[in-house]
C-alpha cells in the first residue's frame, strides 16, 4: 500500500536535546560560572543545575529572565522547551505503537482500508497508527479497557470478551459510531412518532422501492433515530445493533450488504423493539452471551419483530394449509400486508421449506 498524503512528507527528528544543553553552552560562551548565572537571574543555583541536567523544564517566566542575561529572545527558549516536550511525547507514543503492534495484527485492516475506514499503511507501525486513530485511542490497552474491560459502562455496557471476534466486531461498531456522529437530526426521539411511523416502515418493506434504504433512514430520522448502514466484515457476521448515543438519540446500525431481505427486516424491527421496550442504557448486539435478564429482552424483541411481520395466527393459517407454492405465498403476502420473502423466510426457519426453495423464490420476486 502507498503512503497517504498526510504522512508522505512528514519528518520526525530522531533526537531532540533538552534546552538545558543550549543553556549550558551559552553560559560557557559568556564565560560565566553557573553560580554567577544563577545570581544574575535571581534563581537558585540548584534550579539552574536542574535545567542544565535536563531534570527541569524552562518555564515562560524563566525564559523571560534568561533573555535579559543571555540576550537570546524568550520565545527561543520557550520554543526549545516545547520542541523537546513534543519529542518526548512522540517518543512515548512511538513506544505505545510498538507495544500495540500485535494488537493491530488482529484486525482485518486491509478490508478496513478498502472500505475507507482507516488510512492506507505501508508497514506494521503505520497500520497500528491508523487503527489507533480509527478507534480514537492511544494504545491497545485503552482499546481493551473500553471494549473488553467495560471501564466506560455508561457508553458501552457489554464486554466483547465472549464474542467470536472482538476485534472485527469492535471495528464494525466503531465505524457505526463514526457514521452516526455525522448525522445531524432536527427531531428529538419520540416514542409516539416511532409507533406512528412503524406502519409506514412496514409498507416500505412490502413495496420495496428502489431507494427503500434511504427512505427508511428518513423515516427513522423523523422519529429521532439515527439509522446507519455499515459494510459487514467476514469475521463479524452481525445483522444489527442498537444503542443510545449520549442517552439522547437511539442508533440502529445495520449491515448494509445483507443479501436476505427477510433477515434484514426481521433484524431491523428487532432493533426497533429494543428501542420501544427497553432502557436507554442497554446495548444490544448479536453473538453476545447475555445473562437471563438480557436474554429475556432479546426474546421480547424477537417476538415484537416476528408478530409485526407475520403474526402467530397468520403463520398458523399458512402452515395449516400445507400449500407453500409461489402463487399461494404471494396471495398470503398480499392478504396479510407483508412481503412474500417474510413468509418464505419464516417457513425456512420452521424447516418447512428448503434453502434451495428459498433461493428459487428469491429469484422469482427480485
Amino acid at each position: 500500500m502507498v503512503n497517504s498524503p498526510a504522512t508522505k512528507n512528514q519528518y520526525t527528528p530522531r533526537t531532540v536535546s533538552h534546552p538545558g544543553v543550549t543553556l549550558s553552552a551559552k553560559i560557557q560562551e559568556m564565560g560565566m560560572s553557573i553560580r554567577e548565572f544563577a545570581l544574575r537571574t535571581a534563581k537558585p543555583e540548584k534550579t539552574i543545575l536542574a535545567v542544565i541536567r535536563g531534570d527541569s523544564s524552562i518555564t515562560a517566566d524563566m525564559a523571560v529572565i534568561f533573555e535579559n542575561v543571555t540576550m537570546i529572545p524568550a520565545h527561543f527558549w520557550i520554543a526549545r522547551q516545547r520542541n523537546y516536550d513534543e519529542f518526548l511525547a512522540q517518543s512515548r507514543m512511538a513506544k505505545r505503537i510498538e507495544t500495540s503492534s500485535a494488537w493491530a495484527d488482529s484486525f482485518p485492516a486491509e478490508l478496513m482500508v478498502k472500505y475507507g475506514w482507516i488510512q492506507p499503511f505501508t508497514d506494521l507501525s503505520s497500520k497500528t497508527k491508523s487503527l489507533l486513530r480509527f478507534f480514537a485511542v492511544t494504545s491497545a490497552d485503552a482499546w481493551e479497557n473500553y471494549y473488553i474491560n467495560q471501564q466506560l459502562k455508561v457508553a458501552f455496557r457489554i464486554s466483547l470478551r465472549s464474542t467470536s471476534n472482538p476485534y472485527a466486531i469492535s471495528a464494525w461498531l466503531r465505524q457505526g459510531d463514526r457514521q452516526a456522529t455525522a448525522i445531524v437530526l432536527s427531531e428529538k426521539y419520540s416514542d409516539k412518532k416511532l409507533r406512528q411511523y412503524i406502519l409506514n416502515m412496514k409498507r416500505l418493506m412490502v413495496n420495496k422501492p428502489d431507494n427503500w434504504s434511504v427512505q427508511l433512514q428518513e423515516l427513522c430520522a423523523l422519529c429521532g433515530i439515527k439509522l446507519v448502514y455499515t459494510q459487514s466484515l467476514p469475521e463479524a457476521p452481525i445483522n444489527g445493533a442498537t444503542r443510545w448515543l449520549a442517552s439522547r438519540y437511539p442508533c440502529i446500525q445495520m449491515s448494509c450488504d445483507e443479501k436476505r431481505y427477510d433477515t434484514f427486516w426481521f433484524s431491523f424491527f428487532h432493533e426497533i423493539g429494543h428501542i420501544l421496550l427497553h432502557g436507554k442504557k442497554d446495548f444490544f448486539l448479536e453473538n453476545i452471551d447475555y445473562d437471563n435478564k438480557e436474554n429475556d429482552k432479546e426474546m421480547e424483541a424477537d417476538n415484537f419483530s416476528a408478530n409485526l411481520l407475520l403474526s402467530q395466527s397468520q403463520e398458523k393459517q399458512i402452515v395449516s394449509t400445507g400449500d407453500f407454492s409461489a402463487e399461494s405465498i404471494m396471495k398470503y403476502a398480499e392478504s396479510f400486508g407483508t412481503h412474500p420473502l417474510i413468509i418464505i423466510g419464516r417457513l425456512r426457519y420452521l424447516h418447512l421449506v428448503s434453502e434451495d426453495y428459498y433461493t428459487r423464490f428469491l429469484e422469482l420476486v427480485s
